[in-house]
């Protein structure tokens, strides 16, 4: 069916159960970032394809909220179709809510998917005065027919080699934060949380290695919710030796609808609303981010030594594709897709070369897989800040101009994301000027010293500084926390200027948060510059005035000489450049060829 047609059945459906606007969001069941396909409603109902956005239909009309990410993507996208964007978060332009207050009279029915909207938007929602929810209905399924099915791969173990702490002790510390709050029931709906806390992966979701479920610990009793065949004999033997139960998935209801007269602590950003409809009005509920959150997002030695690592084979595999490419553009074809999958081809090539390196973790393949889809802009493209080329935007890459390239690898040893824009030949002295304004950016934000207790919020203006200057900005945050073989974009830690309504976002950096580093600039129908490194937070002293913090910089990546004007940058910048390069050079050198040795250090010199 077209856009069209599959409005014309919601609408259908919406007057068959009486609704008179019908809320579709980007989300799962658990309010992950990335989903599968059997959730990607919005993407069905709108054909807008990016990885953030909500639509509201009504039967006059049909709306898209998206973020200044994706702006000119949704622009493209939803060209020839009745959906209007509404770009969040600019003048004068209404959110969801503001809009549905102004559209929806007294009595009116507003529907959505209870299961996919999670309980703090719905609340949101509901807010509005007089306003009637009808939560119950998944009017998408109704109409999308090869709909794909639940996910549910195999599950498996992540060793304590690359985790560096078993599951019982981490539970163990999670009932003592249980009993700090006063909490009898701890509920955890994020996959990411669950995960990480049992040191089980999967593929539920694509590139993101992990598994659909619910857990509930209590003072005594796990509880793992899941669907039962993706677990082995192995594991769920294990489970239940360690005193972890395991039920069906989809039992997560029932078991809240028993709960009596107890203190159930959950995250309503990662609960959906049926799940806290679920929970009878006799128990007490404490909404905030749940221990977990706070405790993964702060990396134990064993996974601060493992990402180094993990950054080190990135670096070779980023390394010999950045010399790979710049040698072959020109002489064989190669576009936007194309390039990307041969950048898959050297990270798992680059990977196997490490096998005997005594970091390596044991008894399983290093490399696993993309840590997101790559993001690949060819000149005009690199101005799409989350571009995804498709067969019919794919353009040839040609030996002129500049590309940019966001990706990253899951391996046991971590998770990388990176970004670098790459020049192919002649380049304009306007790409040089901006190109350096935002490398500028990135090295003074990694070189940063700060007191214990700042958040992001204290550091952005370093790295936006040199494009504010010249009156230039970019539509996103500088930086988000990485997680270990998790999620690419981890909470509670980012780094960005604007101070967030819920204030636990605004989180204090703390030594062993891994954070982005990405400054950029993107002008639109011209080109797109990133440079994109992630960095450890490290204790650097401590004195009579306090306690001082910094950054280490994993990524292990040259930066593009070709692309660098060292006039534009001050003493102390070219000081930090040279330390950078002269660390990169130290310690890929060892891993690349003759030839790739002899680029890269002509590449990171910086006469």
């Amino acid at each position: 069916m077209s856009i069209s047609e599959r409005l014309k059945s919601l609408r259908s459906e919406m007057c068959r159960h009486n609704i008179e606007a019908y809320i579709v969001p980007t989300c799962d069941f658990h309010g992950s970032e990335e989903i599968g396909g059997y959730f990607k409603t919005r993407q069905y109902i709108s054909g807008f394809t990016g990885s953030a956005g909500t639509a509201v239909i009504t039967q006059k009309e049909a709306l898209l909220w998206t973020d200044g990410r994706y702006f000119l993507q949704a622009e493209a996208q939803l060209k020839g179709s009745e959906f209007i964007l509404m770009k969040s978060g600019q003048p004068k332009v209404p959110t969801v809510k503001q809009y549905l207050k102004s559209k929806i009279k007294k009595g009116y029915v507003v529907g959505f998917d209870g299961r996919m909207m999670m309980a703090s938007e719905a609340e949101d929602i509901s807010s509005i005065d007089g306003v009637k929810i009808n939560y119950s209905v998944d009017l998408i399924g109704a109409i999308w027919e090869d709909r794909p099915e639940l996910p549910c791969t195999q599950i498996w173990e992540l060793p304590e080699s690359a985790s560096g702490e078993p599951y019982l002790k981490k539970i163990k510390r999670i009932r003592k934060e249980m009993s700090k709050s006063e909490a009898d029931i701890l509920l955890l709906t994020s996959l990411e949380e669950i995960a990480w806390t049992l040191n089980l992966r999967a593929n539920d979701i694509a590139c993101t290695p992990v598994f659909m479920s619910y857990m509930i610990i209590t003072k005594n009793d796990s509880i793992l919710f899941v669907h039962k065949q993706a677990l082995s004999d192995e594991i769920r033997e294990k489970l239940k030796r360690d005193g972890v139960t395991v039920r069906a998935y989809n039992e997560i209801y029932d078991a809240l609808e028993q709960m009596e007269n107890r203190t159930v602590w959950i995250d309503k950003e990662t609960a959906n609303c049926n799940v806290i409809k679920s929970i009878s009005e006799q128990n007490k509920m404490l909404n905030q981010f749940t221990p977990v959150l706070a405790m993964k997002a702060v990396k134990n030695r064993t996974e601060i030594r493992n990402m180094r690592q993990a950054h080190l084979m990135d670096g070779v595999a980023m390394t010999k594709f950045i010399y790979w490419l710049k040698s072959n553009v020109g002489k064989i074809p190669m576009t936007e897709i194309s390039l990307g999958e041969k950048l898959e081809e050297f990270r798992s090539a680059a990977a196997e070369c490490f096998e005997n390196e005594p970091e390596r973790i044991a008894n399983r393949a290093s490399y696993l897989g993309p840590s997101f889809p790559p993001i690949v802009g060819y000149n005009e493209h690199g101005a799409i800040v989350h571009y995804s080329a498709t067969q019919e935007t794919n353009e040839e890459i040609k030996p002129e101009g500049m590309v940019l390239i966001d990706s990253g690898g899951h391996y046991m040893e971590g998770t990388t994301d990176v970004t670098r824009t790459i020049s192919l030949g002649s380049v304009s002295e306007k790409m040089k000027e901006m190109y350096t304004a935002v490398l500028r950016g990135n090295l003074n934000l990694a070189a940063a010293v700060f007191k214990e207790g700042c958040s992001g919020v204290s550091l952005d203006y370093i790295a936006r500084k040199p494009l504010w200057d010249k009156g230039l900005d970019y539509n996103h945050g500088t930086g988000h926390g990485v997680g270990y073989v998790l999620n690419v974009h981890e909470l509670p830690n980012g780094i960005r200027y604007r101070i967030l309504p819920n204030l636990q976002l605004n989180a204090v950096l703390e030594p062993g948060m891994i954070t982005s580093n990405e400054p950029g600039i993107y002008l639109e129908g011209e080109f797109g510059i990133r440079i994109e490194n992630l960095i450890l937070c490290v204790k650097k002293k401590s004195n009579e005035y306090g306690t001082f913090l910094g950054f280490e910089t994993l990524t292990l990546i040259p930066f593009d000489k070709e692309l660098i004007n060292l006039d534009d940058m001050t003493t102390e910048e070219q000081k930090l450049l040279k330390k950078y390069n002269d660390h990169v050079y130290k310690k890929l050198s060892p891993f690349l060829t003759e030839e790739e040795s002899v680029w890269l250090k002509n590449n990171c010199r910086l006469d």
